[in-house]
């Protein structure tokens, strides 16, 4: 996800990793190109797929109803809240997601910063019946700020363990390529500092990938899968999102990224289709996710 005050897709590509196009296509893998549905004993669970609201942002500006009803439509049983609620209250919103049969199971909210707010944002997530909180982006090049943030995520996530909801972070590529000193990263501070017992990892793979690629590894989803299983904090939830050649973000299934050898070697309890810039129109993306993941086999 990336929300309008993060990084463009172009600037962590180009400026912020320091790569061109013709870079960014060399590392992206190839063979991995349209990667095949296959024919391996796994599937994705139905009801674990749900899909990331920003991906269908402009829709829902214009037709909030409408858009969350085509998702229902498209047989999301699920989606991961963000953008607030379009003037409904929390029971508003879930009398209304009740009523087309979708769950907002997840939910994407910045860091509060005192008791009052956090009790407002928890009291919501279980209002509206969500299973995970998760903390979509933060961006400094200070450790000491990273440090704070984590210490502030642990506080929100016992606060949330005891309200019986699961608290996360999302990351995007600079966690991995950001340079604190000494070689040290953001992602280095965070898997160091967050409470494994209350926080775990919502991963998005493309920009696990691209922060791979950024870094100059030669097999970026090796790297991905490294990420995964190097981390105390467990992965629960995947943003499964697709790259092409040139470093955009592709609809599922149509882009570089092996997701069945992903798939194959960890399993989440969510797997939540985003594409921050979809390739036709908004619910095209939503249609062609979700076939992917009924489909896929790993």
């Amino acid at each position: 996800m990336c929300y309008g005050y993060g990084p463009s897709r172009r600037s962590l590509l180009a400026a912020g990793l320091g790569l061109g196009v013709g870079a960014v296509a060399a590392a992206a893998s190839p063979a991995a190109a349209a990667t095949p549905l296959g024919n391996g004993g796994h599937r994705v669970p139905p009801d674990q797929i749900s899909i990331q609201l920003w991906t269908v942002r402009d829709d829902l500006s214009q037709n909030y109803d409408t858009t969350l009803a085509y998702l229902a439509e498209t047989g999301y049983p699920k989606v991961e809240l963000a953008l607030g609620y379009f003037g409904r209250t929390a029971q508003q919103l879930r009398e209304f997601l009740d009523g087309i049969g979708i769950r907002a199971s997840s939910s994407h909210d910045g860091l509060t910063t005192d008791a009052a707010a956090l009790d407002t944002k928890i009291n919501n997530a279980l209002t509206l019946g969500q299973s995970f909180m998760i903390v979509p982006y933060l961006n400094s090049t200070s450790a000491d700020e990273w440090k704070a943030w984590a210490e502030r995520m642990n506080v929100e996530a016992a606060a949330a363990r005891s309200a019986g909801l699961r608290y996360g972070y999302h990351n995007h590529a600079h966690e991995f390529t950001t340079d604190l000193g000494g070689g040290r990263t953001p992602w280095d501070v965070l898997t160091s500092e967050l409470d494994p017992r209350l926080v775990h990892l919502e991963i998005d793979i493309y920009w696990a990938v691209t922060g791979g690629i950024g870094r100059g590894v030669a097999d970026p989803v090796r790297f991905t899968l490294d990420v995964i299983r190097r981390a105390p904090q467990r992965v629960l939830q995947f943003h499964v999102k697709d790259r092409h050649l040139d470093g955009d973000m592709a609809d599922l299934g149509t882009g570089t990224i092996d997701f069945r050898r992903i798939f194959d070697a960890h399993r989440v309890k969510e797997y939540i289709v985003e594409n921050d810039t979809p390739d036709v129109t908004p619910r095209r993306t939503a249609e062609v996710g979700y076939r992917y993941l009924r489909k896929v086999r790993f």
